[in-house]
C-alpha cells in the first residue's frame, strides 16, 4: 500500500536518479533542474553555487556515474525537508579508473517538486580515509 512518504521516497528516489543520468551524459541543462534555483554541491574543500555547474562538469573527469539507493530521513517537525546519503561510485570512461564514496544531500519539496538543496561529494581512500577532496583549482574565482 503506498502512503505519502513512500510517494515522497519514490520521487526523490527519481531525482537522484536523474541527477545521475544527465550527469553521465553530460546534460548540465538538465542537471541544474534537479536543484533548487539557489542549491548548492561542496567537494574538493568548495561549495560551488549552480551557475559553476558547466565550468565544473567541462573540468572534470567524464564516465559512468553509478549511485545506490539514498538513505532518506524526513524532518519531523517539517514535511517539506529530508535529508539523505547515497554511494556512489565513478568509472572513469577511458582507463576506467573508480573513484567511490557518498553523497550527503539535503531535499526540498518545491512547487516543482523534491529537489538538491545542497549535496556534498566525501571520497573514500584505498586507506579507508573519507575526504571531501583535494582542493585545487577549476579556473575558478573565489567566492563560488
Amino acid at each position: 500500500m503506498s502512503t505519502p512518504r513512500t510517494d515522497d521516497i519514490v520521487e526523490i528516489q527519481q531525482l537522484l536518479a536523474r541527477y545521475a543520468v544527465t550527469i553521465t551524459q553530460l546534460d548540465v541543462e538538465n542537471l541544474v533542474k534537479v536543484f533548487t534555483e539557489d542549491g548548492t554541491y561542496s567537494a574538493f574543500g568548495e561549495t560551488y553555487s549552480l551557475g559553476r555547474f558547466p565550468e565544473l562538469v567541462e573540468a572534470a573527469p567524464k564516465g559512468l556515474f553509478m549511485t545506490g539507493e539514498s538513505l532518506v530521513e524526513f524532518d519531523e517537525n517539517d514535511r517539506n525537508k529530508a535529508t539523505g546519503t547515497q554511494p556512489l561510485c565513478f568509472i572513469e570512461h577511458s582507463a576506467h579508473d573508480m573513484r567511490i564514496g557518498y553523497y550527503r544531500d539535503t531535499y526540498l519539496r518545491t512547487e516543482k517538486g523534491w529537489r538538491l538543496s545542497t549535496r556534498a561529494m566525501t571520497f573514500i581512500r584505498r586507506t579507508g580515509v573519507h575526504d571531501s577532496g583535494r582542493p585545487h583549482a577549476i579556473g575558478r574565482p573565489a567566492g563560488g
